[in-house]
């Protein structure tokens, strides 16, 4: 008797409302507990506010993705240095951290000849060509650098108050724009916006005579 293979089932993954509370709620928790208080209160939120969004994400998903251990082992690193030696520089500097990385990893991908932006989220874009990812990873490597370097700016010339602000609304934003100007290209390259499993012909009815 043939053995059957073993199919391992696919790993759930945030979506929706629940993806976006999870990588925006510390943030908006950081926010609020700062307009009442200051920096440094606010900031033991985000730590604690982090800690229990990496908790949601295990609960509903059974695993916490790569990106959340990143930037939660960077909330703790430099959110306890801004606590510790009561230096609020540290924990604005940890967003241009974040971005700079992502950029250097992306470009060193591409360099070696690794896409490791598609290694990541190749799933979400059905049909996008090679050359369709090489162009995406390098926007998003350059997106990536320019946001780093606005962070930088950000908190070096003008209050926390601004600095937040930003961090929370002109990020999101940029981001959201960002993506949006992509899709032409990646349309131009490929990408296949149907859903494959509505796309398979093994649920399609034959035409009646």
């Amino acid at each position: 008797m043939t053995e059957q293979p073993v199919v391992k089932p696919a790993r759930r993954e945030l979506d929706g409302w629940k993806k976006l509370s999870v990588d925006l709620g510390p943030l908006l928790v950081f926010f609020a507990v700062y307009s009442r208080f200051d920096v440094f209160v606010g900031t033991a939120a985000f730590m604690v506010a982090t800690a229990i969004a990496m908790g949601i994400s295990w609960a509903l998903t059974r695993h916490i993705a790569a990106m959340t251990w990143f930037s939660a082992v960077l909330v703790g690193v430099f959110g306890g240095l801004t606590l510790w030696l009561h230096d609020e520089t540290f924990i604005k500097m940890k967003p241009t951290i974040v971005f700079l990385t992502l950029s250097g990893v992306l470009t060193f991908g591409l360099l070696r000849g690794r896409n490791y932006l598609k290694t990541v989220v190749g799933s979400a874009f059905n049909g996008l060509s090679d050359e369709g990812w090489t162009l995406l990873t390098r926007r998003w490597a350059l997106f990536f650098l320019l946001l780093g370097l606005t962070n930088e700016l950000l908190w070096r010339a003008f209050p926390t108050n601004i600095w937040l602000h930003f961090k929370i609304w002109g990020d999101s934003l940029l981001t959201f724009l960002f993506m949006g100007a992509q899709v032409p290209m990646m349309l131009k390259h490929g990408l296949n916006l149907e859903d494959p499993k509505e796309a398979d012909p093994k649920d399609e009815s034959p035409p009646k005579a």
